[in-house]
């Protein structure tokens, strides 16, 4: 098997989600990758991700910032939003996005959301 594992990235502040998640991708057979902020992200780079999943509310730089300087080096990288806040003024700031998740999510739900976004991008929409 010569396939190349597509690349997840996921920023959060709460190491356990960033764990638990990198389980989860890894389970599915993404190379996931944890950031705790924005900013670490930022400094790794983004060329090498297909995938980028980001808590909204962090310290610095939180989930919307992120997703708006992604948006302007990357457009095309698919971008999942994730929060554990209830303010449904949220969702209305999501659109846009690959997808709007809140804490705690179904876990099916979001590799879906994720495949399907990969598989849009193959077929380059």
């Amino acid at each position: 098997m010569n396939e190349t594992r597509h690349v997840v990235a996921v920023v959060d502040d709460d190491p356990r989600l960033l764990e638990s998640m990198g389980d989860l991708l890894e389970s599915a057979g993404y190379v996931a990758r944890g950031f705790p902020s924005a900013g670490s992200l930022l400094v790794s780079g983004l060329s090498d991700l297909d995938v980028l999943i980001t808590d909204i509310g962090m310290p610095g730089i939180d989930g919307f910032e992120l997703r708006d300087l992604v948006r302007k080096s990357r457009p095309e990288l698919p971008v999942f939003l994730i929060t554990g806040r209830h303010e449904i003024a949220d969702q209305g700031r999501a659109q846009g996005t690959g997808g709007f998740f809140r804490k705690p999510f179904d876990a099916q739900a979001l590799l879906t959301a994720i495949a399907n976004a990969l598989q849009q991008s193959r077929d380059g929409g």
